[in-house]
């Protein structure tokens, strides 16, 4: 009975101290995003003191203060719509750190700057128990470089020796026959919403690729043709207007009132990003500044600071999820109408076949007639590149008629099927 007794209360010991260190409260929202690494959290903190009987303040608030604190990291690793720890592997591998992480000396190791005064501070259960907010500023980068050293985060440079981090270009919605270049050019709100960003992916190492240059390169090109006597390569010309993994589309808008004899301006942007060859919505966000009595380049940065930020990191968790999958290509592939539907069919079901020897997996968007039109995930240690999977084809084909490439840009692979 002794034994039983020791083991149960052994039990218990673990369950109520074992986790000391983890954050007590788990309270803690959003206010701002400063910079490409670091963010501004409110977080609520609860202190407690178990020494004496009757609680000391003092005790309380460096309590409560502790816990505060390591409730506005555990918001940035776990908490909100985008934390940095998003998988089931990646918790599962936290879990096994994070009673080392939360030690106070660890958290304070990411915080760059914390409030003189609390923003709130209650006494709360009898006076027992002390309830407060205050604000942070926590690094970000600083937190996903500790958790890539400890192995819970994949680092970006493996990511990249797969398959690359996504090259992104940055584009104004267009409205009307406004190209959206041209609005780059004209409307100098839009080009400070341009700037911004791509300042966050340039810091966080993205490619980037941008609208003005492709186009000038487009202008040399076809100045090189002309010069030469040359014919325009319109599928290299192709290549280069697709020219990106995702992109990233945004409005602004500066929205004003007279708050009793001054006028104050708060700005509002709204981010969407878009995986280039398939069209398929990886994140939407809609960020907004303080309002107050500012020039619009600064409302706009603030409101799309508060935006960004989130929405590359939906980039980056599809990025990762689908590289569990493969690296991902889409194939069109049309078959020419000198062959009749019968011919065509069986030409289509070649290509499936050869479709399922080279993918992981597959996904079917269009089987018509004379059109297939098919994603596939593949091995990217067997094929790194699209052209890899092109010339694969080509030399295994066994069907009728003759694989012509079309246009072939980093994922996207356009073939024809033509007569020999």
């Amino acid at each position: 009975m002794k034994k039983i007794l020791i083991v149960v209360l052994l039990i218990i010991n673990v369950c109520l101290f074992g986790q000391a260190n983890l954050p007590r409260s788990h309270e803690a929202v959003l206010i701002e995003v400063t910079s490409p690494s670091e963010v501004i959290i409110r977080a609520t903190g609860y202190g407690i003191d178990k020494k004496h009987r009757k609680p000391r303040s003092k005790v309380l608030d460096k309590s409560a203060n502790t816990d505060a604190m390591k409730a506005a990291v555990w918001f940035v690793l776990l908490g909100g719509s985008d934390p940095l720890i998003q998988t089931d592997e990646e918790k599962a591998a936290f879990e096994k750190i994070q009673e080392e992480f939360f030690t106070k000396s660890n958290i304070r190791n990411f915080i760059a700057w914390e409030a003189e005064y609390y923003d709130k501070r209650l006494k709360i259960e009898g006076g027992k128990k002390l309830k407060i907010e205050k604000t942070y500023k926590i690094n970000k980068a600083l937190i996903t470089e500790s958790l890539v050293d400890k192995g819970v985060l994949s680092e970006e440079s493996t990511i990249a020796g797969l398959a690359g981090l996504p090259s992104i270009m940055v584009i104004p919605e267009a409205k009307g026959e406004m190209v959206p270049i041209e609005l780059l050019k004209t409307d100098p709100n839009l080009k400070k919403g341009a700037e911004v960003i791509e300042s966050y992916l340039t810091a966080r190492r993205y490619e980037v690729i941008v609208p003005e240059q492709q186009q000038v390169i487009q202008e040399l090109t076809s100045t090189q043709y002309a010069l030469e006597g040359a014919e325009e390569d319109y599928s290299y010309l192709l290549a280069l207007s697709i020219g990106s993994d995702v992109y990233i589309s945004y409005n602004v808008s500066i929205e004003s009132r007279m708050l009793g004899s001054t006028k104050v301006k708060k700005g509002v942007v709204a981010c969407r990003a878009y995986e280039t060859t398939t069209g398929r919505l990886l994140g939407t966000e809609t960020g907004y500044s303080h309002e107050r009595t500012a020039p619009d380049a600064v409302l706009i940065e603030e409101a799309m600071n508060d935006a960004i930020d989130k929405v590359l990191s939906r980039i980056m968790n599809y990025w990762k999820k689908d590289l569990g999958q493969g690296v991902q290509y889409k194939m069109i592939v049309t078959v020419s109408d000198v062959f009749d539907t019968d011919d065509a069919e069986n030409i289509i079901f070649s290509v499936s076949d050869f479709v399922k020897e080279v993918s992981k997996t597959y996904k079917e968007n269009v089987v018509a007639d004379y059109t297939y039109d098919v994603q596939l995930w593949c091995n990217p240690e067997q094929y790194k590149s699209s052209t890899d999977i092109y010339r694969y084809l080509k030399k295994n084909y066994k069907g009728n008629g003759e694989i012509k490439k079309v246009s072939i840009s980093r994922k996207l692979i356009l073939l024809n099927i033509v007569e020999e």
